[in-house]
């Protein structure tokens, strides 16, 4: 897969939103970006970042699960300058959407972390442990959140770090990449 190719086609957080969300998922993600807030910790390990990262998240505006979730990428890269944060739509590419699939579904959200020069560093979707562990503490079954009841603060905050960590991972992949230090001599 040519995932720059992709990432070109991709929009930035407020075009995504602007182009796919009707006004009740747009004040959805709006009041769920309110809710995410960053630590100075953890805006300090974002700033922290060196190696430009560019983040392809596959999304849909109209998904629960990414209302709950996505808002919390756009603070990330808010945070680090690093970050190239990229959203494309579920259905706009299904190419895209099929070669991400998960346990053969079409999941989302599925964010696909690339090093500078195109090349798969990570991926990682569609709901967090924390999450996991929600959803099977109250249904132990079947559950597709609608976005309308946000998540409790805990499972907000627990839902950043999860996330949080796996970008932390990506980026610390590129700064431990011996092809990237060869060329950055560090």
């Amino acid at each position: 897969m040519d995932w720059f190719t992709i990432f070109d086609k991709a929009q930035s957080y407020t075009a995504f939103l602007d182009r796919y969300a009707n006004p009740g998922q747009r004040a959805r993600w709006d009041a769920m970006h309110g809710r995410f807030s960053l630590t100075p910790e953890q805006s300090t390990l974002l700033g922290g970042f060196v190696r430009r990262m560019p983040v392809l998240c596959l999304c849909g505006a109209w998904c629960g699960d990414c209302i709950n979730q996505c808002p919390a990428f756009d603070h990330f890269a808010r945070a680090s300058s690093a970050i190239d944060l990229r959203f494309l739509d579920r259905d706009a590419d299904p190419a895209v959407r099929d070669a991400l699939a998960i346990n053969g579904g079409q999941r989302v959200p599925v964010v696909v972390f690339l090093s500078e020069d195109g090349f798969e560093v990570a991926r990682y979707g569609e709901r967090t442990l924390s999450i996991y562990r929600k959803l099977a503490a109250d249904h132990l079954g079947p559950s597709c959140p609608t976005g309308l009841v946000p998540p409790s603060a805990d499972l907000t905050a627990a839902t950043l770090a999860e996330w949080l960590a796996e970008f932390e991972r990506a980026q610390l992949l590129l700064r431990l990449s011996p092809r990237l230090r060869a060329k950055y001599g560090d």
